[in-house]
């Protein structure tokens, strides 16, 4: 595949995460984490919604505001971290965040559409857009 045909399949794949997000919706049951983050920058807020169950996240959803990056990024990463253990949802975390450093990534956790944010790498003001949900994963399962 060639790389404009990558490029256009990568933001298909992005906005169809911000036109029909998976996981949105905060539940009022009052079970898990809440973390509301914020990028002060651009405005874009999240509302993430965790529940961790003898140390696997078994539900991740989340509310919000913003950008296509920072609403799609918060979609996959939902979807990305449920069933996974706090370890391994840290792992893909750290592995995203070099992601957008513009760094190769080798690992045997399965990204999913996750790949597709990669290219926000070359736009350094994107970056926190897209870091935005992951942040408040992180700072959410620390708090288990």
């Amino acid at each position: 595949m060639s790389l404009n045909n990558l490029d256009t399949l990568y933001r298909q794949v992005i906005m169809d995460h911000y036109k029909n997000p998976r996981n949105r919706g905060i539940e009022e049951t009052g079970d898990g984490v809440t973390v509301d983050m914020n990028n002060p920058t651009c405005g874009d807020r999240i509302r993430l919604q965790l529940k961790v169950e003898e140390g696997v996240v078994t539900d991740a959803r989340f509310e919000g505001e913003g950008c296509s990056i920072s609403m799609s990024s918060a979609s996959m990463m939902t979807q990305a971290v449920k069933g996974k253990t706090i370890e391994d949802a840290l792992k893909m975390s750290s592995l995203f965040s070099d992601m957008m450093l513009g760094k190769e990534i080798d690992t045997d956790l399965e990204m999913g559409d996750i790949e597709a944010l990669q290219g926000v790498s070359k736009f350094p003001a994107r970056i926190k857009c897209a870091t935005l949900a992951w942040k408040a994963m992180e700072k959410g399962v620390k708090r288990q």
